[in-house]
């Protein structure tokens, strides 16, 4: 089989492009949410030069729900080893800083991390079928705890205070 080099070049170059440019497009508005940054207009994602570690729709859901949950993401641990970089929790694979009204600089190392995508894609999930935080956090730590030797040191969610009678 032949093939034309030239023509696989420009092929290959044309979707990357495309990819970096859907990349930075900018992200369409989230539903309406519990949280108080849902509303925050988000910047475009990271542009590191090279491809994510997931699909770039996974990607994209995985900084989104980041940048737009903290009040869940915050309390998820990553297993990827990011604590050795400063990480406190899987919202530190994506979002870097927040501005007082909640806007977002984002961090770039989750995109390249499958592990940290994972573990966010999981997290949106969760969240978007109605579960808390707690039970996301458990379930988190219950499908990864086992296969990864570390996590960032992640606080608890905090628990429903019982009504006392």
């Amino acid at each position: 089989m032949v093939v034309n080099t030239p023509f696989a070049f420009g092929v290959v170059t044309l979707a990357l492009a495309g990819a970096l440019a859907y990349a930075q497009a900018p992200p369409a508005k989230a539903p309406a949410s519990k949280s108080a940054v849902a509303d925050v207009t988000l910047p475009p994602l990271p542009n590191p030069g090279f491809a994510p570690a997931r699909p770039l729709e996974t990607t994209r859901l995985a900084y989104e729900f980041a940048g737009r949950h903290p009040e869940v993401i915050k309390y998820v641990p990553c297993y990827c080893g990011c604590e050795r970089n400063g990480h406190s929790s899987n919202e530190s694979c994506f979002v870097r800083s927040r501005d007082a009204r909640g806007g977002v600089m984002w961090d770039a190392h989750g995109w390249g991390c499958s592990i940290c995508i994972d573990v966010a894609a999981e997290a949106a999930r969760m969240h978007a079928l109605g579960a808390n935080p707690q039970s996301i956090r458990a379930a988190v730590d219950r499908k990864y705890a086992s296969q990864f030797p570390s996590s960032t040191p992640t606080p608890r969610p905090p628990t429903r205070q019982q009504h006392q009678h």
